[in-house]
């Protein structure tokens, strides 16, 4: 079964913070890791979710995802960098609206 995790970065307004697709892959690893931690849940996507994150964040990757999303914000555009997880390793698509 094919399942993604979505991370959309912003620029930041007058109504609210901006972030990259680094801050949000951290903040999104802390939080798989403080439930991971508590051991509340046995949660198979949970710990998915982590390794896609962790994954992401050691990726040589990252940097052109960066780059090239800070590029379309500057534009004006939408943009959405998909984490597909499943079976093997994670895959990432750059995702550009209007």
């Amino acid at each position: 079964m094919d399942r993604s995790l979505e991370l959309e970065p912003r620029y930041s307004t007058t109504e609210m913070p901006g972030r990259c697709i680094k801050c949000l892959a951290e903040e999104g690893y802390r939080g798989c890791l403080s439930e991971l931690l508590k051991g509340g849940s046995e949660s198979k996507e949970l710990e998915e979710t982590y390794e896609a994150l962790v994954s992401l964040l050691n990726s040589p990757e990252l940097q052109k995802l960066l780059d090239e999303s800070e590029r379309h914000l500057a534009e004006g555009r939408d943009v959405k960098v998909v984490v597909h997880l499943g079976e093997g390793a994670p895959r990432y698509e750059l995702r550009i609206g209007q």
